[in-house]
């Protein structure tokens, strides 16, 4: 008699598998569809972010950068710079140390706007990182099943270990689908994200220093 054909489409394996293994398919896919998302987002927002170190990079100390209700890097800059303006330099304190206070004020919150961008990026190291591991345990969960069920049936012919098999690898593909587009995205958002850190800090730096430097009258409150 012959055996009964095994479907060995992604569909057919995942319906065939063990429940752990099942258990283990659904939650990478879910992370690989939560990797994604970040992935999307955080492009979105680096190519934001690269954007507004530009113009933060060419800005002039003037009342029209610092509009109320504007989230850009620049007029975070320069509202929290302007409070330590308008106190001027102390009596005590020398050119360099008022530039410093005022340097100080505007890289904290650039850097503060800066991080904004960085929640998500958990997900992608974690998925990266643990992804490989949870396929190969579902892996592992299936190949034992198979042996039980060759041991059980006395039978070790390929039709009989083939179907058990591929269903167990099928895990760990899912595993590495999910690992390895999170892990390059990663790379990429974390190198993207660290240049503009520090490009934004050393504009925030040179904003601060024309900021010194510029006339009373030139500055609105």
């Amino acid at each position: 008699m012959n055996p009964v054909p095994h479907d060995f489409t992604p569909l057919g394996l995942f319906l065939a598998a063990d429940p752990i293994v099942k258990a283990v398919m659904i939650g990478l896919a879910l992370a690989s569809i939560a990797c994604w998302a970040v992935i999307i987002e955080k492009s979105f927002a680096l190519g934001r972010l690269r954007r507004e170190v530009r113009a933060l990079a060419s800005a002039s100390v003037t009342p029209t950068i610092i509009a109320e209700g504007s989230d850009d890097l620049t007029a975070i800059a320069l509202r929290a710079g302007l409070p330590e303006w308008r106190l001027g330099q102390g009596v005590q304190e020398t050119d360099g140390e008022y530039r410093a206070r005022l340097d100080g004020a505007m890289r904290k919150a650039v850097l503060r706007a800066v991080r904004r961008t960085e929640p998500g990026l958990q997900i992608l190291a974690t998925t990266g990182s643990v992804a490989p591991f949870v396929g190969l345990f579902g892996t592992v969960w299936g190949i034992m099943n198979s042996f039980t069920g060759i041991a059980a049936s006395n039978d070790t012919s390929l039709a009989v270990v083939a179907p058990g098999i591929a269903e167990a690898l099928f895990a760990t593909a899912i595993g590495l689908v999910a690992a390895i587009p999170a892990v390059m995205a990663y790379n990429r958002f974390v190198g993207g994200l660290t240049g503009a850190r520090q490009e934004a800090l050393g504009a925030a730096s040179d904003l601060a220093l024309r900021l010194s430097r510029a006339p009373r009258q030139q500055v609105a409150g």
